[in-house]
């Protein structure tokens, strides 16, 4: 039962996110407004997301993981409330606002209570079998969200949502408390200001949070400008969505992939092969991008499924290396890192949706850049000095 609840509490905020997404056309024509005005719902669900990542870190080290993911997961569901049965989308927006501030509280806490409860290797073999279903979410939500549309209308959705927030909160009822009184006295002695200073002059939070965000900003990069790509090469959208398939398995194939490799090797000897993938991927995607005018995307997808391959095994590991040293404020770490993450996702997709017009080129430069990244995170945990002493 545990292991079901982290995997709702991990895909929560991907449901909130992408459920609604095939019924945009039908709330701007309920709602008589326009298709920008719609479209601004993703961008302020994305600021409330990043606001309350802030939020419920430091929230949770003073009061506890379990009656602060329940004040989170009750805001999340009275806005879903509010939003199914809006008419204006000026209350939609709002609502939509304080939805995604709800909703990152499962993002936050989830990972922290891993972080509690587990050590080592523990932890990160469950945080390799819970990513893949994570991976599953963007996939499977459009799909849902696209059946309650044809068959109820746009409403449905969000009162599918409501009724999924709910039954999470049952099974947080459930969960005992992971964060111990002792700690949560220790942390009233500290201040916010003291664990975030901890947190972010540690070379080994930072590092790994750099080579997470640079996987997730390849990964934005891809799904933000693909499509474009795509429709220029004459594919239908059903074809569109199709192509999507191939890279969320691969994705899938990555996380357990990680999580059988744990059993017999150290996550320091896994992470450089999985970079190393990516990071070639990436070389291969840009070269055959400037080199050759492609007319169809297999090739960009064969390369990319590759990308997800490496990104869906180092997710687990990074998170878990990244958050382990701050068992006393794991929550404040993880909601850091997740801000930072939705940070370099954001100026990727801002990026390749600006030079739309370029296509796989725009994608291809978004990228590139990352390696600079890639290369900057894995310095600070593996330093190229260190390299130089075992070759010399």
């Amino acid at each position: 039962m545990t292991f079901i609840w982290f995997s709702g509490l991990s895909m929560l905020s991907y449901l909130v996110t992408d459920m609604y997404l095939p019924a945009f056309e039908f709330i701007r024509i309920d709602m008589s407004t326009s298709e920008s005005a719609v479209g601004m719902s993703l961008t302020v669900f994305l600021a409330g997301m990043a606001i309350g990542q802030l939020i419920y870190g430091p929230l949770s080290n003073r009061y506890g993981r379990k009656p602060v993911l329940l004040i989170g997961l009750a805001i999340l569901a009275c806005s879903t409330v509010v939003i199914a049965l809006s008419s204006s989308i000026e209350v939609f927006l709002i609502a939509r606002f304080i939805q995604a501030i709800g909703a990152c509280s499962a993002s936050v806490i989830w990972q922290a209570v891993v972080i509690d409860r587990y050590q080592g290797r523990e932890s990160q073999k469950l945080f390799a079998m819970i990513m893949p279903l994570v991976a599953l979410s963007p996939a499977l939500a459009p799909l849902l969200g696209a059946v309650l549309q044809s068959h109820f209308g746009w409403r449905a959705i969000f009162a599918a949502i409501i009724v999924i927030t709910l039954l999470i909160i049952l099974m947080t009822l459930r969960e005992k408390e992971s964060y111990q009184t002792t700690k949560k006295i220790a942390t009233a002695k500290r201040s916010i200001l003291a664990d975030y200073k901890s947190i972010i002059t540690s070379k080994k939070f930072t590092g790994n949070m750099l080579l997470s965000a640079a996987a997730s900003a390849t990964f934005f990069a891809w799904l933000t400008g693909s499509p474009f790509v795509m429709n220029s090469m004459g594919y239908s959208h059903n074809e569109i969505g199709l192509w999507y398939i191939p890279q969320t398995i691969a994705f899938i194939v990555g996380g357990y992939t990680c999580k059988s490799l744990l059993e017999k090797y150290k996550d320091s000897q896994i992470l450089p092969v999985f970079i190393l993938l990516s990071v070639v991927s990436i070389l291969l995607i840009s070269i055959y991008a400037y080199l050759v005018a492609a007319t169809t995307i297999v090739p960009y997808v064969v390369a990319f499924c590759f990308i997800a391959i490496g990104n869906g095994a180092i997710y687990p590991l990074v998170i878990n290396r990244a958050l382990e040293d701050f068992k006393q404020c794991s929550a404040t770490a993880s909601g850091l890192f997740n801000f930072l993450q939705t940070v370099f996702c954001f100026a990727a997709s801002a990026f390749v949706s600006a030079f739309a017009e370029y296509g796989i080129h725009a994608i291809a430069a978004a990228m590139s850049a990352m390696l600079v990244i890639f290369f900057a995170g894995s310095n600070m945990i593996m330093p190229v000095i260190s390299f130089r002493r075992r070759t010399a």
